[in-house]
């Protein structure tokens, strides 16, 4: 039998005042709203600290990888036999403009993923904030499984979901905050699947809930089909991704190793 990896969605607000978002950190630790036992533990994008209003100025936000957020999250990871993954704003070379990480703690390593992808779109302008990271794409292994990390705005860039599976990525792993607005549901669920279709991996995507956010956290298959998916509130996911489901749609669809380009 293959790996299996069960992973917890926290799809959760998290708050403008860091403290309680390390405060909710701490009431995981102590065993609330989780529910059953995880391999992995997800939470969305930018839950160290909320973005705030559109525009608002993050760098005052900005933590270092030691700082109290990933200390918290480590705590809550080695409490709870767990890894877990969650997004901040980390101190970045410009101090005026953090990175938008994600950070995956897993035993005694700490996974870091800075956002390529910042999004410059529907009138925003998260490039007068934060400073983008490297073009070089993350991948670890949690659980016997290959794990890619992504944020948000980078589901709409096939390329890097394209790039993770071509290192070997058997799950992509997406946090984000995807603001609510006309059809916005409709194409972060229609991006979300065709990331899993066109990969062939699973996808686990944790969504900031509404009304600013869309909510829709998600759980896909490698062949497309929705194992769970969230509504607008707050709401918490289980799934067991297997890699024989990965290598059973990739036998069947060997898509990957159809490609030309």
């Amino acid at each position: 039998m293959g790996a299996e990896l069960r992973v917890t969605v926290w799809q959760h607000a998290s708050s403008l005042d860091p403290a309680e978002n390390r405060a909710a950190l701490e009431r995981l630790a102590e065993g609330g709203d989780l529910g059953e036992d995880a391999d992995l533990v997800v939470l969305p994008e930018a839950f160290a600290r909320d973005f705030g209003e559109p525009g608002s100025d993050l760098a005052p936000y900005a933590e270092p990888l030691d700082g109290p957020f990933v200390t918290a999250v480590r705590s809550l990871a080695a409490r709870r036999r767990t890894a877990v993954l969650a997004g901040m704003f980390e101190t970045a070379e410009d101090p005026a403009r953090p990175y938008n990480t994600l950070v995956l703690a897993d035993g005694d390593r700490l996974t870091t993923y800075r956002k390529i992808h910042l999004y410059d779109s529907f009138g925003n302008r998260e490039t007068d904030l934060v400073t983008p990271g490297p073009l070089t794409p993350v991948l670890t292994e949690v659980g016997g499984l290959r794990t890619g990390l992504m944020t948000c705005y980078d589901l709409r860039f096939p390329e890097l979901a394209r790039a993770l599976s071509a290192e070997g990525a058997e799950v992509l792993v997406l946090p984000a905050a995807w603001v609510a607005g006309p059809r916005k549901v409709e194409q972060w669920r229609t991006l979300v699947q065709a990331r899993a279709i066109e990969n062939i991996a699973w996808v686990v995507a944790a969504a900031q809930p509404g009304p600013r956010y869309t909510g829709h956290s998600m759980v896909v298959a490698p062949t497309g089909d929705v194992v769970a998916e969230a509504g607008e509130g707050d709401e918490v996911l289980h799934a067991t991704l297997t890699l024989d489901a990965v290598r059973e749609a990739r036998e069947r669809n060997p898509s990957l190793s159809n490609r030309r380009f």
